[in-house]
């Protein structure tokens, strides 16, 4: 611009007007300036989306999940963050953070086992018990599963599919966890077409760095980074608002959707070194029937105001009333797994 006006043969003009003029080319050229950096600061909000991808971190939160939101907001990135039940609880703040910077929060286990190793009821108790997490954290309740290391079974997909969880693996490894350098990471992303998941981890540094590049060249191939789908487990266009939400409870309550008439609050009052209590109240019914998982090796020592029969894994409690009125409880030794809590999994009226 400037070339061609200093290149250009114009009248003599007065020393006022080549002033204004001058002072207004400046202006120009600055709220030029102010607009490409506006662009710069949101890409995604520039960019013609032909086909979305999903942008998914694992593991999460960790202590560096705050430096991970800082680069995807920076690059307007939304991503999908399948969180450990484990690091949920232990990092409430974390989860809500990814959360409020616009990201999608979704289930990825209680503690990163082997799942394909449990039976049905241990699978349905993980689960359970991380969706709680997360909901309790989020107020969000999730609808997206990634096994622990892409491990799965007949019996997984359907415990998940029984808690309104789709299945997501992936189609492109970035191999950040096997120690990828930062320009590895970006070649790998560069395979992502229309549609397509790319595996990638909260808590790596190289990860965090090869995310502008990774967003340079979906921009320039025209892939926008997308939601994925509670339905085909693909990535698509971000319907413009955040999943449903909920109230977090208070305390450490679990209250699944309501069955048969009633619902079952549970709260942990008293904890000990090796042991704790759980109480937990019923609305809506006064002859009512509560489905409570524990987690393993957890074991239930003592219950009171209910008459409690077992399954034949001895961890899914169902509990009837018997006259005692609306609240019962019970104590649940640790054994060693001293973060673990029940889970209310069903009330039934009558």
């Amino acid at each position: 611009m400037y070339a061609s006006i200093r290149g250009s043969r114009r009248p003599s003009t007065p020393r006022k007007s080549r002033l204004t003029f001058r002072l207004a080319v400046l202006a120009s050229t600055v709220a030029l300036g102010a607009a490409g950096l506006a662009v710069a600061a949101t890409p995604s909000s520039a960019a013609t989306c032909n086909g979305y991808v999903g942008l998914t971190f694992d593991d999460g939160p960790t202590g560096s999940t705050s430096a991970l939101l800082s680069v995807l907001r920076a690059n307007g990135v939304r991503a999908t963050m399948f969180n450990v039940g484990q690091n949920v609880q232990n990092n409430q703040s974390a989860a809500r953070a990814q959360v409020d910077a616009g990201m999608w929060v979704a289930n990825h286990s209680w503690n990163h086992a082997h799942m394909t190793s449990m039976n049905q009821s241990q699978m349905q108790s993980d689960l359970s018990q991380t969706n709680s997490a997360i909901q309790a954290a989020t107020g969000i309740r999730p609808q997206l599963f990634r096994p622990p290391y892409g491990e799965t079974n007949s019996t997984l997909q359907s415990v998940a599919s029984s808690l309104g969880l789709r299945q997501v693996i992936w189609d492109v490894d970035s191999q950040d966890w096997n120690g990828a350098s930062v320009s590895q990471i970006v070649s790998n992303a560069s395979r992502l077409q229309d549609g397509q998941v790319i595996l990638m981890h909260d808590g790596i540094q190289n990860t965090r760095d090869a995310i502008p590049q990774i967003m340079a060249n979906l921009t320039s191939r025209n892939l926008c980074p997308g939601m994925i789908s509670p339905s085909t487990g693909r990535a698509v266009a971000p319907d413009g608002t955040p999943p449903p939400t909920t109230p977090p409870p208070t305390g450490t309550p679990t209250t699944p959707p309501p069955s048969g008439g009633c619902t079952a609050t549970a709260t942990t009052p008293n904890v000990w070194g090796d042991r704790y209590n759980t109480s937990v109240t019923v609305q809506g019914a006064s002859n009512w029937t509560v489905v409570v998982a524990l987690t393993p090796p957890q074991r239930v020592s003592t219950t009171w105001n209910g008459s409690p029969s077992w399954d034949s894994t001895g961890y899914v409690m169902t509990m009837r009333s018997n006259g005692s009125g609306t609240t019962f409880g019970f104590t649940t030794m640790m054994n060693g797994n001293s973060g673990a809590r029940p889970q209310i999994r069903s009330c039934t009226a009558g």
